[in-house]
């Protein structure tokens, strides 16, 4: 555990940093890694807490420290399935249920969100500074070229895009994240577009999320079945052209910051 002063935090190549130990560690934000509103910490000292596995170190900053506790810990309930971050539970003395978390597993989130982009700065009263609002698109495509050419035209029109590389992937993904646009192809192994939209539709969170499928599939039957199963908006690959995506995606979401 650590406390940082404002002057403790270094800037390199755009992330945040801290020296520990004889070495830079990256710092990141425990509200980010847990989806929890900002903390609102006015001191002036970040509470900062280190964790490792292996070769892997970042400082986590919270928003306070307790103190360190012996606890019996108890797994979580089997019906949860896995929950992200957490490896399982424990009670304090005054029967305050407490979380323990997975550090290998929110290792990995950390390594998540460097990869996407997506890490927010934390300013020196320990609260995320808001980044300027962006709408989040998932593309779902089993090829990496095609992927990465619809992610690099998002991302160059200003919209915050996150890939997954078939059906189940992206099913995944819209279950944990917040999304503005789904992008998806037909064709994909464990999970095809079609039964990705179709789970989508009978998903009361998910039902009303724009669905946009981009297919080498240009015949009129195919075209109808992939609206039928939901999409709002069916290109064809065949006619697929930097416009024609970014247009599309305008006329269902609007502009990135719009």
């Amino acid at each position: 555990m650590r406390d940082l002063q404002p002057d403790d935090i270094l800037q390199l190549e755009g992330r945040q940093h801290f020296w520990d130990e004889e070495r830079h560690v990256g710092l990141v934000s425990a509200s980010q890694l847990l989806n929890r509103p900002p903390a609102q910490n006015a001191g002036e000292a970040l509470k900062v807490v280190v964790i490792r596995e292996r070769d892997a170190v970042y400082g986590v900053a919270v928003e306070r420290f307790i103190g360190e506790r012996t606890l019996v810990v108890m797994p979580l309930d089997a019906r949860l399935g896995k929950v992200q971050d957490v490896s399982a539970g424990a009670l304090l003395d005054d029967g305050s249920v407490v979380l323990i978390v997975d550090v290998e597993d929110m290792l990995r989130s950390v390594e998540k969100l460097l990869n996407t982009g997506r890490l927010e700065r934390i300013d020196r009263r320990n609260r995320q500074v808001d980044p300027v609002s962006r709408k989040r698109v998932l593309v779902v495509d089993d090829s990496l070229t095609v992927r990465e050419l619809e992610r690099k035209l998002l991302v160059g029109r200003g919209y915050e895009v996150s890939v997954a590389v078939d059906g189940m992937d992206g099913w995944n993904a819209l279950r944990a994240g917040d999304f503005d646009l789904l992008i998806t192809d037909i064709d994909m192994p464990r999970m095809d577009g079609i039964e990705l939209v179709t789970l989508l539709r009978r998903d009361t969170r998910l039902q009303s999320l724009p669905v946009m499928v981009v297919s080498y599939k240009d015949r009129e039957e195919d075209r109808r079945r992939g609206l039928d199963a939901g999409a709002d908006y069916y290109l064809a690959k065949a006619s697929f052209h930097d416009d024609a995506l970014l247009d599309a995606v305008v006329e269902l979401i609007g502009d990135a910051q719009g």
